[in-house]
């Protein structure tokens, strides 16, 4: 181990060669100063680019943001606009910019102690028939070298589809596609491929030869004066011996690639170069590909394609026949089989040069449920961060199979660095359910943040006014089931229509493994189905964590008990015998197993546990989220439609947890998979409020709007009742401050597009497999046909306007409220692109909309210039319709973290309460003694605005609060500043009167002054 390497690949961390591997990599641990105290989420894309991003550098360092947050940024597919979908993992996307453009945006970073997280995409990539490693699969199967890269079920159920990948990817049935011509063999850059339309699909080369079988025999060599023929059919005889690709052999492997690289040349040089083959495959081209209204003369080509390695197939089958695991049910985004170490290696060299060279410092893994160990994979990360930070941008011998220096990962192993201090800063993109905790023994330092959107959102959500919002939303649809239900059902739909492959493929797994089990042998594959999916169904969390040792905790044997349990409940028909039996299965019981059994029975608790959250995913955020609209502000990743509201006991106890477990995990309020922005919620929740006004408004609203709904062919009436109050929830959300009627072409496209992808989601009068044209065009009107009304006539938009006017300033409070208390609470803030003005956003693509950055640099430089705070926050609070006041808290608060970066990472979290009016306040301190010293800070913010001032339109401040104090329960300083306003605040008899912290502003950070301290 040469410890000296790292001089070559670091310009600020040099490791002495006195320093042991144990002090290297200690240091490594220690610098706490390369983690977050805030990020800055940038979408990349081929719109904003690296260079772009580099003119934002001053811009986000004077907000104070430490790190950038990037989407990720290695090449994807062709005009990709969230880089999800990689198609090579070895270089950056060429859409995005270049090395020496990252290089540049990185050291104009790290020049104001910055630096980048990236959001890695370990679980799947994008593939097409341009994407090598998927071509090459395509062209050898199973003897290809990248065939055990992709999650493929190379023998699943349906015989005719062993050692065959199934492309859903035609328009129509494969007959008539290829009876009607549109599948042809043709020569691309003298390479034979299978075309239809913009697909191409390469052949393999052992079928080459059945091209030209309709010719007969070919003509002598001695035809051609240079023997060109006889060198083609020379060519074409090697072919046909070429080992079948559907063998395992490694032998047969190597001989089949060595043989094809061989020949490939040869072949391709005698069809660019030879007139004579030319001719020869032209007239075999012509033979094959058939002729229209002959369906005889597409025989040749049927064998053709049957004898490859893909079977084409109408897109529809997909969801019950596809045999690759996808990202849910995106067919172009196929499951890597990341616990294979070859497959870590060869998907993260980039990763570990982008480490050695310190070009970025942290991480946001994408989606970790889907991989089969996401344990395994995290640790992973963490060793090669190590060595890269250690050894460089190549691996130093002797390197295991997944591409860490052995020496590494002995050394780690000894310590605890793991679990206690891990060297790279890793956040994951996990939900946890209500009462879930992240996995303590992972190396992570959180989530990416859902669960602290839904925390706080709720704490603005009125509890006492579920009830009158149940009546209201059962008043416009009917009778609907609860959410629960509708879970359970939704669950269920989804794995009999888009993930009912997947569901086979465990059914496949589950029945060989009854098969060997003399007392389980009698279930019929259709009882094993059902238990599947009654018991994914019941699955109280996403997923469970059984890993590759077939170890688990109490916490995963609970969430498997409580799913068989239930499905026992709700299927009184069933045998118990055949849950006992996956019961037993899952948790690797039943008996003595012998070794081949055990690890039997372990793959399937693996796959298992790779389904379930994708079902609930589907189920949960992709449906139900969509049909039970009562209050729309829950329906958010993460959250759950049931849940109107949280306790400020519960918002304090989950902050607590946080700063003890995970005090760096990531804090988000908007992101680009949210389904509405942080102040579309915030501007909702003002709602939950006033149940009889709004109750007035949407009965209404129904009223004026009731002869604009269409009758369409089938007799049903567009939009239904459902849809209705979503959309009279997402236009209040989204409405702008500005009454402008150019502003409203804008919002009636916006809100087209919303709509559509809402019903679509929802699976009820429609879906995505089965559409319906009329029934879009017909709510795509009706939306058109309520907002275009006459201007200033007492219609719809009139009363919209007018309630809208009645709550944003409320709304415009609550979204303070909650960024102060994201940008003070436990964790790292983060700021998704432009959010630091008013942002009223719905889902994507809608919140990938460009952002104007040269405004808020203007807005921000002139409120960095201003010279009286107190003077500022009143104007700001006079004039909040323009967002600058929302851009001035985030720069202050995340200025105060700068300053302080110690009370953030390492404080502990007080909650505080008001002597009166406690529930319209929420507050807490956040406090650190070290060495003798302390840092201190008081954080207030208000809830129930509306209430508190009777409706009245005007800010919570000042006399408003009377004389409601705060009580500091913890020894506090007695002088305090605000980093808002600038004003001093005394403390006086252990409490500080609220009229004095909200009295020009109304939200409150207080720091300790020095002569307080």
């Amino acid at each position: 181990m040469h410890l000296t390497g790292c001089m070559r690949v670091t310009d600020r961390t040099i490791f002495p060669e006195s320093h042991s591997l144990t002090e290297a990599l200690e240091q490594i641990a220690n610098e706490i100063g390369t983690r977050p105290l805030s990020t800055y989420r940038i979408q990349f894309h081929n719109g904003f680019k690296l260079e772009q991003a580099r003119e934002l550098v001053d811009y986000l360092h004077d907000l104070g943001v430490s790190h950038l947050y990037s989407s990720p940024f290695l090449e994807a597919r062709a005009g990709s606009m969230h880089g999800y979908d990689i198609i090579n993992h070895e270089r950056l996307n060429p859409e995005v910019g270049t090395e020496e453009e990252l290089h540049a945006l990185v050291r104009d970073l790290n020049a104001r102690g910055m630096s980048i997280v990236l959001d890695i995409v370990p679980n799947h990539m994008g593939v097409s028939t341009s994407t090598p490693w998927w071509r090459d699969v395509l062209q050898h199967g199973r003897t290809s070298n990248y065939a055990d890269f992709f999650d493929i079920d190379w023998n699943p159920l349906k015989p005719e589809l062993h050692n065959k990948l199934l492309l859903p990817v035609l328009g129509g049935q494969y007959g008539d596609e290829l009876e009607q011509g549109h599948l042809q063999v043709v020569n691309k850059d003298d390479e034979f491929v299978i075309k239809y339309y913009d697909h191409e699909f390469p052949l393999d080369p052992q079928t080459l030869p059945l091209i030209f079988e309709g010719l007969g025999p070919l003509p002598n060599g001695e035809a051609s004066a240079n023997g060109d023929l006889q060198k083609f059919s020379g060519i074409i005889e090697q072919l046909r011996t070429l080992p079948q690709h559907s063998s395992t052999d490694p032998e047969q492997r190597n001989e089949r690639s060595g043989a094809w690289e061989k020949l490939r040349p040869r072949w391709q040089a005698l069809l660019q170069e030879s007139p004579t083959v030319k001719e020869l495959a032209g007239r075999a081209l012509e033979h094959i590909n058939g002729r229209a209204g002959d369906p005889r003369s597409f025989d040749l080509l049927h064998l053709l394609l049957e004898l490859q390695v893909y079977r084409l197939a109408h897109w529809r089958v997909s969801g019950e026949e596809i045999n690759y695991r996808r990202f849910f049910d995106i067919n172009d985004l196929v499951g890597l089989r990341m616990e294979n170490p070859q497959v870590f290696t060869a998907t993260h060299r980039m990763l570990r040069r982008l480490f050695a060279e310190k070009m970025i410092t942290g991480v946001r893994v994408d989606h970790c449920d889907g991989m089969l160990n996401p344990r395994q994979y995290l640790i992973r990360l963490q060793l090669l961060y190590s060595d890269a930070r250690v050894n460089g941008p190549e691996p130093v011998d002797p390197v295991g199979e997944n591409g860490i220096s052995l020496e590494i990962q002995q050394t780690l192993a000894q310590h605890d660095w793991l679990e206690r201090k891990h060297p790279l800063y890793v956040v994951v993109e996990k939900i946890l359910e209500p009462g879930e905790e992240l996995a303590k023994e992972w190396p992570v330092d959180g989530t990416s943040g859902y669960e602290f959107n839904n925390l706080v959102n709720g704490i603005f959500l009125n509890q006492e006014s579920e009830r009158a919002f149940t009546r209201i939303y059962l008043r416009c649809v009917g009778q609907i089931a609860d959410v629960d239900t509708l879970i359970y059902q939704s669950k269920k739909l989804i794995m009999h229509t888009a993930l009912a492959s997947e569901v086979n493929v465990l059914t496949h797994l589950l029945g060989e493994l009854s098969s060997s089990d003399r007392r389980a042998r009698d279930f019929t594959l259709k009882t094993l189905r059902d238990s599947i999916r009654e018991t994914i169904a019941c699955f109280p969390v996403y997923r469970s964590y059984i890993d590759e040792r077939g170890e688990y905790t109490a916490r995963d044997r609970e969430y498997v008990q409580v799913a068989i349990r239930k499905a026992k409940r709700l299927n009184p028909g069933m045998s118990d015998r055949v849950f006992d039996f996956l019961h037993d299965t899952l948790l690797l019981k039943g008996g003595r197993l012998d070794e081949i059994m055990y690890r039997r029975r372990l793959y399937f608790a693996l796959k298992f546990q790779q389904l379930t959250g994708p079902v609930m995913a589907k189920g949960l955020e992709d449906t139900v989220c969509y049909v039970y609209n009562r209050f729309v502000s829950v329906n958010e990743v993460g959250g759950t439609p049931k849940q109107f509201g949280m306790s400020l006991a519960a918002f304090h106890s989950e902050n607590r947890k946080r700063a003890e477990r995970w005090p760096t995990s990531m804090l988000a309020t908007s992101t680009h998979d949210t389904k509405r922005s942080e102040d579309v919620r915030a501007r909702l929740n003002v709602l939950s409020e006033m149940p009889k006004l709004w109750s007035a408004f949407v009965m209404r609203a129904r009223r004026l709007n009731r002869n604009k709904k269409i009758t369409i062919s089938d007799g049903r009436v567009v939009p239904d009742g459902n849809e209705e109050y979503l959309l009279y929830q997402t236009l209040v959300g989204i409405w702008g401050f500005s009454r402008d009627v150019k502003d409203r072409a804008e919002i009636v496209k916006r809100v087209q597009e919303y709509m559509t992808k809402a019903v679509h989601e929802a699976k009820v009068n429609l879906s995505w497999v089965n559409p319906n044209p009329e029934y879009v065009e017909a709510l795509r009107k009706f939306v058109s046909r309520i907002i275009t009304g006459r201007p200033r006539a007492r219609n719809f938009v009139f009363f919209l306007e007018e309630l809208v006017q009645s709550i944003g300033l409320f709304g415009a409070m609550n979204s303070l409220a909650q960024t102060t208390l994201k940008l003070m609470a436990p964790g790292n803030p983060d700021i998704y692109q432009g959010t630091e003005l008013w942002d009223f956003s719905l889902v994507d693509p809608d919140n990938r909309r460009p952002v104007d950055f040269g405004l808020r640099r203007k807005l921000l430089s002139e409120l960095r210039r201003s010279v009286d705070p107190v003077e500022l926050c009143k104007e700001l609070l006079a004039n909040y319709e323009d967002g600058r006041i929302k851009l001035w808290l985030t720069m202050r608060g995340l200025e105060f973290r700068r300053e302080h970066p110690d009370l953030f990472r390492l404080g502990t979290y007080i909650p505080l309460e008001a002597t009166s009016l406690n529930q319209h306040v929420c507050a807490f301190a956040r406090v650190l003694e070290h060495e003798g010293n302390s840092e201190f800070a008081i954080v207030a913010a208000p809830r129930f605005s509306y209430t508190l001032t009777g409706g009245k339109i005007q800010p919570p401040i000042g006399e408003l609060w009377g004389d409601a104090a705060i009580s500091l329960s913890v020894q506090a300083p007695a002088e305090f500043e605000n980093i808002f306003t600038g004003e001093r605040v005394q403390a006086k008899n252990g409490t500080i009167l609220c009229r004095e912290l909200l009295s020009s502003f109304p939200m409150c950070v207080l720091k300790a002054t020095s002569s307080g301290a």
